[in-house]
C-alpha cells in the first residue's frame, strides 16, 4: 500500500503526539518515584527499555531530567544503574503558572505585616492539609511505617508526587518520605517557612519527630524527610490551629 503524502504527514503528527504524551508520563513518573532507574521506569510504565531510554535521552537533552549515581546505600553486583531525577526545566514544566503571583503575595504579607506573618500563613496552609490527611493516617494505627505509607497515599490524592523508601539494610532504621515535585518550590526558595511548616505538620501527622534532609527549594533533586521507625521518640502534639 502506498501512503499519500498527506496521510504520511497525519501519521507522523499522530506519532509525535503519542511520543510527547509518553514523555510527559515518563517525566511525571520520575517526579513521583525518582530517583528511579531506566529499568524500573520501563517496568512501571509497561514500556520497553529501549523506548524508555529514547524518551530519557530526549528529556535529558532539554534539561527536563538528569541522571546521577545511585544512592550510596544501594548494593548489588556489577556496575549499578544510574538513577533519574527531574531537572531544572522539568520542574519548570511541572510548576504552576502562578509562581510569580504567589511569591509577590507572600512578599506583600512580609513587607506589610512582618516576617512572623509569613510563618503564620505557612502554618495555616499546612494545618488545612494536615486536617484533610489526619483521618487516613490515623486509620493506619500507631506503627510509623504504616502511618508514613498512609501519608504518602494521602499526599498523592492531594496532588503531591510522594513516595517512601526504607533506610537501612539488615535492620530498617527508618523511611525516607520523598517528594519529587513541590507545588510551591519557587516560593519556598525565598520563604523557607513553607518547608519548616510542612516538616512540623509531618511530625504531628506521623507521631514521631522527623528530619528534613533535602528540599527542592534549596536546589536538591528531591524533597527528602527522614522518618525514624527504630526507637522513634513519639511526637504526640497535634495542631488544633
Amino acid at each position: 500500500m502506498v501512503i499519500a503524502p498527506q496521510d504520511q504527514r497525519a501519521s507522523d503528527t499522530d506519532a509525535a503526539t503519542r511520543d510527547a504524551r509518553t514523555r510527559d508520563r515518563v517525566l511525571a513518573t520520575i517526579s513521583e518515584r525518582g530517583p528511579i532507574t531506566a529499568a524500573d521506569l520501563a517496568s512501571h510504565l509497561g514500556l520497553t527499555a529501549t523506548g524508555v531510554r529514547r524518551h530519557l535521552d530526549q528529556l535529558a537533552e532539554s534539561g527536563a531530567v538528569t541522571s546521577r549515581a545511585p544512592h550510596t546505600g544501594k548494593r548489588g553486583r556489577g556496575r549499578p544503574a544510574r538513577e533519574w531525577v527531574v531537572g531544572d526545566t522539568g520542574h519548570e514544566r511541572l510548576a504552576s503558572d502562578y509562581d510569580d503571583l504567589a511569591t509577590d503575595a507572600v512578599r506583600f504579607v512580609r513587607d506589610t505585616v512582618g516576617p512572623e506573618a509569613v510563618r503564620a500563613f505557612a502554618d495555616q496552609r499546612m494545618s488545612a492539609l494536615e486536617a484533610r490527611c489526619a483521618a487516613q493516617v490515623d486509620a493506619a494505627g500507631d506503627d510509623p511505617r504504616a502511618r508514613t505509607e498512609a501519608l504518602v497515599s494521602a499526599l498523592r490524592s492531594e496532588g503531591y508526587a510522594a513516595s517512601a523508601r526504607t533506610v537501612g539494610h539488615d535492620v530498617v532504621v527508618g523511611l525516607q518520605l520523598c517528594q519529587g515535585h513541590c507545588p510551591v518550590q519557587h516560593v519556598a526558595a525565598e520563604f523557607p517557612e513553607l518547608c519548616e511548616a510542612e516538616t512540623d505538620a509531618f511530625s504531628r501527622l506521623l507521631g514521631v519527630h522527623v528530619q528534613r534532609l533535602a528540599t527542592l527549594a534549596q536546589g536538591d533533586h528531591v524533597c527528602t524527610t527522614f522518618v525514624p521507625t527504630a526507637g522513634a521518640r513519639p511526637h504526640t502534639e497535634r495542631s488544633t490551629r
